[in-house]
């Protein structure tokens, strides 16, 4: 039985980063991970890293625009550490072999993205995020003394001492059906988001909400979870993600009529609005009849007034994905796109530490809610945000290590016995009920309808009486595989409870917020809301079956509240 001084569940950039930190200030560490590493979904961001870094820049220029993209509901005490602090994990990855793009003067070259100021991108072609991950695990091997990893291991539960700390895990070997008792004096999540509650989704599958649903169900409120990002550009045949690093080299967006309709809902920023404004303009020319392509359901992404070669340099695997996927050559001939589910703003309540409300537990990345992000994440915060709360919560959880005691004694015995007895019942299920993955798939198909880029009293009633129902038949659908090596059915079981509480939180969270903010858009209160609704909305489970709705302040130090316009 495994013990550690921190444990962390994960192996992304915020779960390498924090490995990393934490090994740096002297804890011994463990760093588990449901698939290798490298295969983290960390692996699919690839438009680039934002930081203020170009002598013209400034930190506070880089923080604004973070502040105005969250349409206010970000807190700006977190929002600053990061945009102060990002600088200099650029040159540290960097100096650590991150092989960013340079430019003709030798020089580390920028891209314009969505909502900012500045070009302030930096990026690896349309890689970024496979090229840090890499580089970060290369950096592990380093630490073979001092970081133990459990590669392929699945966590099924958290576990607590008497005092209700979050003292370790329960996880099973996914290689050999064995489980077992990880014991540590803290606990960091990396576990990433929840992207596999919608259908389509540009999420990998492993993006199962793991981390927030185990947090939740320990009692850590979750926070935000109504802010859904829609990202622009996903392909109309199956939601693969197409950067917005194609916009940021000059694409353009245009609808069934040839029109490049951005001029009309943001004229100064057009296709580099942000995320949300974009995601809403393209849904309305579709749902008015100006969509593009077969039954009007999609956008053209124009890719070919980009230079050629530019193209090819910078943006070659959204070439591959465009022939191997859409059948379409994008240096070319437009691609045919739409919004597409894509990241969840809201996730395990969080200070600037990553220290979570439940003591000896933490957490970073997309499973965390740090709210530097509030109601809609720029493009290229998302990997500032792993990499800066990831170290922080590495260094905040060593540091917290170094003045207590091992956890001891026979705790997480009765967890294991409990888990290693779900996953019997499982396994052992009868053939009555519905198959796994004709739930998961009626949860993702409800989800993209009623909890996407427009929203309304109804359709979220309606979701949250399906997602109920859901939750019925999950506890007895079956299951082919009955063995023990690499049993992925079993796995897809749990991880649908997961899906089904990150979607119970979503749905109750859209309807507490009775106004449109950032990636929350309510047709029935289509106005933002300040004097009632500038506030974070808390959901939380303390171990019983109902959730509880709470509030929370957001975080005000420079920037008041302002019409938001691109």
């Amino acid at each position: 039985m495994p013990s550690h001084d921190v444990l962390i569940i994960g192996a992304g950039l915020a779960g390498q980063r924090a490995a990393l930190a934490a090994a740096d200030a002297g804890a011994t560490v463990a760093i588990m991970s449901k698939v290798h590493p490298v295969r983290s979904h960390s692996v699919a961001a690839a438009g680039g890293i934002n930081a203020a870094l170009k002598p013209e820049d400034t930190w506070e220029s880089h923080a604004f625009d973070t502040v105005k993209g969250s349409d206010y509901l970000g807190d700006q005490d977190a929002i600053e550490i990061m945009a102060r602090e990002a600088p200099n994990e650029i040159i540290h990855l960097e100096h650590i072999g991150v092989t960013f793009h340079r430019n003709d003067r030798g020089e580390l070259g920028t891209r314009a993205f969505g909502g900012a100021s500045q070009a302030r991108t930096y990026y690896v072609a349309d890689i970024t995020g496979q090229a840090i991950l890499h580089v970060l695990y290369e950096q592990l091997m380093k630490y073979s003394t001092t970081v133990d990893r459990f590669e392929e291991w699945f966590t099924t539960s958290l576990i607590t001492d008497e005092s209700g700390s979050c003292v370790g895990c329960i996880a099973r070997d996914i290689r050999t059906g064995q489980m077992e008792i990880f014991r540590a004096k803290n606990v960091i999540l990396a576990s990433g988001g929840a992207g596999q509650a919608w259908k389509p989704t540009t999420n990998g599958l492993i993006c199962t909400g793991d981390g927030i649903s185990q947090a939740y169900r320990l009692g850590a409120p979750l926070m935000d979870m109504e802010m859904v990002q829609y990202h622009p550009t996903t392909l109309v045949e199956n939601g693969f993600l197409i950067t917005e690093g194609a916009r940021g080299e000059g694409a353009h967006l245009l609808n069934g009529d040839g029109d490049r309709f951005m001029e009309k809902y943001a004229p100064n920023k057009l296709e580099l609005a942000s995320r949300d404004v974009v995601s809403r303009a393209e849904q309305t020319e579709i749902n008015e009849g100006r969509g593009a392509g077969p039954d009007g359901v999609g956008i053209y992404l124009d890719v070919t007034v980009v230079p050629k070669k530019r193209t090819l340099e910078a943006l070659r695997e959204i070439v591959n994905i465009g022939k191997d996927f859409a059948g379409t050559d994008i240096t070319k001939d437009p691609i045919l796109i739409r919004p597409g589910q894509h990241y969840i703003m809201g996730g395990v309540k969080t200070d600037a530490w990553g220290a979570t409300p439940v003591e000896g537990l933490y957490a970073a990345g997309e499973v965390a809610c740090v709210s530097v992000h509030g109601g809609n994440r720029l493009g290229a915060n998302s990997l500032l945000d792993t990499l800066i709360f990831g170290r922080r919560a590495g260094e905040h959880a060593a540091q917290r290590a170094a003045s207590m005691s091992m956890p001891a004694g026979k705790l997480g015995e009765t967890e294991l016995k409990r888990d290693v007895a779900q996953i019997d019942e499982i396994i052992n299920r009868p053939k009555t009920g519905r198959r796994v993955s004709a739930i998961k798939d009626e949860l993702g198909t409800m989800m993209n309808q009623n909890v996407a880029v427009f929203r309304d009293e109804a359709g979220l009633q309606k979701a949250h009486e399906i997602v109920h129902r859901l939750k019925e038949e999950a506890a007895t659908a079956w299951i082919d595989d009955r063995g023990t090596v690499f049993n992925q059915d079993v796995l897809g079981a749990i991880e649908l409870g997961y899906l089904l509480d990150t979607a119970e939180a979503t749905v109750l969270s859209a309807i507490e917020r009775k106004e449109s903010r950032g990636a929350h858009t309510r047709m029935d209160f289509p106005d933002r809301n300040d004097d009632e609704w500038l506030k974070h909305i808390n959901v939380t489970r303390n171990g019983g079956d109902e959730a509880a709705v709470s509030y929370s302040p957001v975080t005000i130090t420079k920037w008041q509240p302002e019409e938001r316009k691109y």
